[in-house]
C-alpha cells in the first residue's frame, strides 16, 4: 500500500505529481489522510484510495501504525519545511517510523519520481 499525505501548501503539488504518475499508481491500493485524500480524489478519481483522518486529527498517527504492521510499502508526504504545523511531533514520529521500519519515503517530487521510475515500483502493494 502506499500512503499518501501533504501539507496544506504542498497539495496541489502533490495532486499534479498523482496526475501526472497516475497510469503507474492505478494498480496500487493507497491510503491519505482525509484532507489530502479529497483533493486527490477529486484530481484522480480512479485511484483506489482509502482515507484516514486528517493529519492533525490523528491520521498521521493512523498511516504510522499502518507502517508498524508492515502495511506501508511506500510513504509520500510533501512537506512544506518553511511553514509551521502545530502536529509537528506526529509528523516527526511518522518520519521516524518509516526510517526505522525500512519504508521507502519520498518529500518532494523528485525524490518520488525516481522511486516510481525504479524497476521495483511496480510490485510495491499491488492489490
Amino acid at each position: 500500500m502506499i500512503a499518501l499525505i501533504a501539507h496544506d501548501r504542498k497539495k496541489p503539488l502533490l495532486a499534479d505529481w498523482i496526475a501526472a504518475n497516475e497510469d503507474a499508481l492505478r494498480p496500487h491500493r493507497c491510503v491519505a489522510t482525509r484532507t489530502t485524500g479529497g483533493v486527490l480524489a477529486k484530481r484522480c478519481p480512479a485511484l483506489d484510495l482509502h482515507l484516514v483522518e486528517s493529519g492533525p486529527l490523528g491520521g498521521d498517527q493512523q498511516i504510522g501504525a499502518l507502517i508498524v504492521e508492515g502495511r506501508i510499502d511506500l510513504l509520500v508526504f510533501f512537506t512544506d519545511p518553511l511553514s509551521p504545523h502545530p502536529h509537528d511531533v506526529d509528523v516527526k514520529a511518522l518520519t521516524r517510523l518509516a526510517t526505522v521500519h525500512d519504508v521507502p519515503m519520498a518529500c518532494n517530487p523528485s525524490t518520488a519520481d525516481l522511486i516510481v521510475a525504479s524497476p521495483g515500483f511496480a510490485t510495491l502493494g499491488v492489490t
